[in-house]
């Protein structure tokens, strides 16, 4: 029986010579236990805004698309009103006093709808940073605008140096606005 065993055991032992790698189970990684079905999932939080958030921003986006016409006929009476001053043609003075009237109506409901929509999405974390970007941007071209038309409207009429600082402020509150307004449209998805 001995004799029988010797060939199984010289077979051990050169195995173990030729360096062949020995199966240690200390030395083998421990997988995880598995998962059990009844775990629950983490969801993620829902957020939660009002059923008005829908309605106001539809008006608040039709509103910022009106405004470019109204900034184009701003733009086409201002330009006369600056190189003719009192003389300007009556169609001017009063398609820029209506125009003018337009957008404090558009800026006005605009500015109540997106900062009510702002605080409705409060708690909501992807593009707050852009929606941010918008609001305050859009106020500095509120404040713009009220300077240009309450301050400065009136000597304008009659000061060259009053009419271009309210061309300037005018225009840079629209250049502001179009830019804001664009990157909305781009990058709020």
């Amino acid at each position: 029986m001995l004799l029988a065993a010797l060939p199984f055991l010289l077979g051990a032992v050169i195995a173990s010579s030729d360096s062949v790698p020995v199966r240690d189970s200390s030395l083998t990684p421990r997988l995880p236990r598995p998962v059990t079905v009844d775990t629950p999932r983490v969801r993620p939080r829902a957020i939660e805004v009002s059923d008005w958030y829908g309605r106001r921003l539809t008006i608040h986006r039709s509103l910022s698309y009106a405004v470019i016409p109204v900034f184009a006929a701003q733009w086409v009476a201002g330009e006369r009103i600056y190189k003719h001053g009192n003389r300007a043609p009556e169609w001017a003075k009063t398609t820029h006093r209506a125009g003018a009237t337009t957008l404090a109506g558009i800026f006005t409901v605009n500015t109540v709808t997106g900062l009510w929509n702002l605080w409705d999405s409060r708690s909501t974390p992807s593009g707050r940073g852009l929606r941010t970007f918008h609001a305050l941007s859009m106020l500095a071209a509120d404040a713009g605008f009220t300077y240009a038309g309450v301050k400065l409207s009136k000597d304008a009429e009659t000061d060259f140096n009053k009419r271009s600082e309210h061309r300037t402020i005018a225009l840079s509150s629209m250049a502001v606005t179009i830019v804001s307004a664009v990157a909305m449209k781009l990058y709020n998805k």
